[in-house]
């Protein structure tokens, strides 16, 4: 994940007709989001400050995200933002590059 920081609000709302994930440290953001034209805005306070993946996958079990909108924005994060499995690959041998030839230089060489 390319971010660590912990929030402690999760939830879904409707903005232009199409429903997505939000996260917030304070649920005064329902305000912000109605502000702005949000609509249908559903945010839940968890207990403790978790990371955007955890707290989505927790809100995803919750029965205020039951409808058919609200797991479909949840279930496309969850997809898009899993955590890539680790793929072990052998490295490749470091290959030197050959050394310059140094150039001899002879003292009665005529200049």
């Amino acid at each position: 994940m390319a971010t660590s920081k912990l929030f402690n609000v999760f939830g879904v709302s409707k903005f232009n007709g199409e429903y997505k994930v939000r996260f917030a440290n304070d649920v005064m953001r329902i305000k912000v989001l109605a502000k702005h034209g949000h609509e249908d805005i559903t945010l839940v306070d968890l207990e403790t400050p978790t990371t955007k993946y955890e707290g989505i996958k927790a809100i995803a079990l919750m029965p205020e995200f039951a409808n058919a909108s609200a797991q479909a924005a949840i279930t496309e994060y969850l997809t898009e933002k899993a955590p890539k499995a680790a793929v072990s690959r052998p490295k490749a041998a470091a290959v030197k590059a050959p050394k310059a030839a140094k150039a001899a230089v002879s003292e009665d060489a005529p200049f």
